[in-house]
């Protein structure tokens, strides 16, 4: 997967199906450049640095976590620059920290429905060898809404409940109209056997009208149209009604 750019200002790197690595989004400021999420791993870092350097695009000085599930956070540790995530996904994030990956811990965690099929088997494709996992919780740690000016251009990072996890954040960026947001629009696999809570999506679709973005940028597929998510996000709530 090549850089993608979507302004002189915002690139992403196209997610990867295989071991469940997302997009992973990056806005160019003239003083500080921001990376949205860490990635899967170290190689999907370096991947994504790589793909940077031959734009000639500075590493990312700040790297803001959408939410704490593990394709968006095992690459912190190996991240350019500060870490920033809000006050719940930090929590989360030590809690993760403290497990074990031999065979024996993974499948209790399954059993228990700690951890969930998908993830379970697209780590195990991505770490051949577990012992390489590494999580860490993040340098900055905020709560409710942090803006950052990073020369030029600036982003507003939010803290929100959303239908996938309770931790979502977005990183809204006004001059662009243009909002990053991890998959905050997708099922609860974790705590709601992969369906959505038709209060959740409501309040999640009210929320996301009030931004002023052209261009929504998601954590598993291209980036979409205002229209086009809306008409999906109404469509999805109308099936549950």
């Amino acid at each position: 997967m090549e850089l993608k750019k979507l302004s002189s200002r915002i690139y992403y790197l196209p997610n990867e199906e295989e071991t469940d690595r997302p997009v992973l989004g990056y806005i160019n400021g003239d003083k500080y450049s921001l990376a949205v999420d860490a990635g899967n791993s170290r190689r999907h870092v370096e991947k994504f640095y790589e793909e940077l350097r031959n734009e000639n695009l500075r590493l990312p000085d700040y790297t803001v976590i959408t939410h704490w599930h593990w394709d968006h956070t095992f690459g912190m540790h190996a991240v350019s620059g500060k870490t920033v995530s809000g006050r719940r996904t930090n929590e989360k994030l030590k809690e993760v920290a403290a497990w074990q990956w031999t065979d024996e811990a993974t499948k209790a965690r399954l059993d228990t429905g700690k951890d969930i099929e998908l993830c379970d088997r697209c780590i195990k494709l991505e770490y051949p060898d577990r012992n390489d996992i590494k999580v860490i919780t993040s340098d900055i740690e905020f709560s409710g809404t942090l803006k950052l000016d990073l020369g030029g251009i600036y982003c507003e990072i939010t803290e929100v409940r959303a239908p996938h996890s309770e931790d979502s954040v977005l990183i809204f960026v006004p001059d662009e109209r243009t909002v990053f947001v991890g998959d905050a629009d997708c099922e609860d696999h974790y705590n709601n056997h992969g369906r959505y809570d038709k209060a959740e999506l409501e309040r999640y679709i009210e929320l996301i009208k009030d931004y002023n973005f052209n261009t929504y940028v998601i954590g598993h597929d291209k980036p979409e149209s205002r229209e086009e998510v809306l008409d999906y996000l109404d469509g999805e709530l109308e099936k549950i009604k």
